[in-house]
């Protein structure tokens, strides 16, 4: 492992993964939709909420142990399924399970990623989750879900935010697609990124490997394209939830939550947690941030005396914002751009690195805050004020890089 003791927050990975990381393959992780200002407010409308030190409190014999789904977690973090994973760094989604398993955290693989179910099964060993876009193609919808079983993933997380894609800008000036495109500029700027050229050349896989060989009349790159066009189900329904909880046979998770509304629907599906997601900003730009919308769905729940666990994605960038999204109800997170920094800086290393920042922020802020168990912990760490009323809050200033 490479000493990356001086790296000392997410920000200093994202700094080192721009650098490292082809224009193309950077910006779709690190862009939102539209204007990008629920991917901007995402981090920010955490920055609001303040903290209460506490002081001359036992701190001795921290614990951030907990579970989501039943499965025990070293801390309460899960890295959430992100499309392209494997273009970040070569055999990324095989390195990023790895590292997950090693910190005893859960990996949600996506159905957009470059390495297969078996890839990431083979190479890990270890139960992990597996995301599901909902096809057109219903033969390859149940072979997919059955591959996963096959995999002994442990529980199937169903997207309910993408039944049609979001415009990305920088996505569209960069002509990313499937397989990419390689114009005049991508190509030389793909020269000046020797390192994840080199790494690239050993890669298992450089296209979607859950796809392609898979669905029917999807055999190489040149097929893909079309086929990814159309196959997102925009008829996708609440209807559909049963049934693909029946076909999958196992815990069941529904992300894309983000009104008190659809949480009690999730609720009574029979699902096993909710998480509230605006799609780390990459959906509805104009939607307010997740830990606005987190309080409310976590009492909408509570009213429907439902066992549905509630966890909170998008826009978290550091140990306290875990904190706070655990202080405001969630039973768990999940971090996307907080471990793709990671992979795309140093590969395997650097998501360790990322898992351990995180550990380590939230581990000292909660003694701060005079908690030394992070299941006891709840909104009296937070500053009256600073926390209620999130998405009525005036606009806030966002932070300089982003123009």
């Amino acid at each position: 492992m490479k000493d990356l003791s001086k790296i000392t927050e997410i920000e200093d990975l994202r700094v080192i993964a721009e650098r490292k990381v082809p224009r193309m393959f950077y910006d779709y992780v690190d862009s939102g939709s539209w204007t990008q200002t629920t991917y901007r407010n995402n981090e920010t409308d955490f920055d609001r909420i303040k903290l209460r030190q506490r002081v001359l409190v036992d701190m001795d014999n921290r614990s951030l142990q907990s579970s989501m789904i039943g499965e025990q977690v070293s801390m309460p973090i899960a890295i959430a399924p992100t499309g392209f994973t494997g273009m970040m760094w070569a055999n990324g989604e095989m390195h990023a399970a790895k590292a997950a398993k090693d910190f005893g955290i859960p990996f949600s693989l996506s159905t957009m990623s470059i390495n297969s179910i078996e890839d990431v099964a083979e190479y890990t060993n270890h139960p992990f989750w597996f995301q599901l876009y909902v096809m057109r193609d219903k033969e390859f919808m149940v072979n997919l879900i059955n591959r996963a079983k096959q995999a002994n993933c442990s529980a199937l997380v169903l997207t309910a935010d993408l039944q049609v894609l979001g415009q990305r800008h920088k996505d569209i000036k960069n002509g990313l697609s499937a397989p990419p495109k390689p114009t005049l500029t991508n190509i030389l700027n793909l020269l000046t990124k020797p390192e994840w050229c080199f790494n690239m050349l050993g890669a298992k896989r450089r296209t979607f490997g859950n796809i392609v060989g898979h669905a029917k009349g999807v055999a190489d790159m040149s097929s893909l394209s079309a086929w990814t066009a159309e196959q997102f189900d925009p008829s996708l329904s609440w209807d559909d939830v049963a049934d693909i909880k029946e076909l999958w046979g196992g815990k069941l998770i529904i992300k894309g939550i983000m009104e008190p509304e659809d949480a009690i629907l999730a609720a009574r599906s029979g699902a096993d947690a909710l998480i509230v997601s605006n799609h780390g900003g990459r959906q509805l730009d104009g939607a307010p941030s997740s830990i606005a919308c987190l309080s409310d769905i976590v009492q909408a729940v509570k009213a429907e005396n439902s066992d549905i666990e509630v966890w909170l994605d998008s826009g978290i960038r550091s140990g306290q914002d875990v904190l706070k999204a655990i202080s405001l109800g969630a039973k768990g997170t999940m971090i996307g751009r907080a471990f793709l920094y990671g992979l795309g800086a140093y590969g395997e290393d650097g998501v360790r690195r990322a898992l351990e920042i995180l550990y380590k922020e939230c581990d000292v802020t909660m003694a701060f805050c005079g908690h030394t168990n992070i299941n006891e912990v709840d909104e009296n760490i937070l500053v009256k004020g600073t926390y209620e009323n999130l998405k009525a809050a005036l606009p806030y200033t966002p932070a300089i890089r982003w123009g």
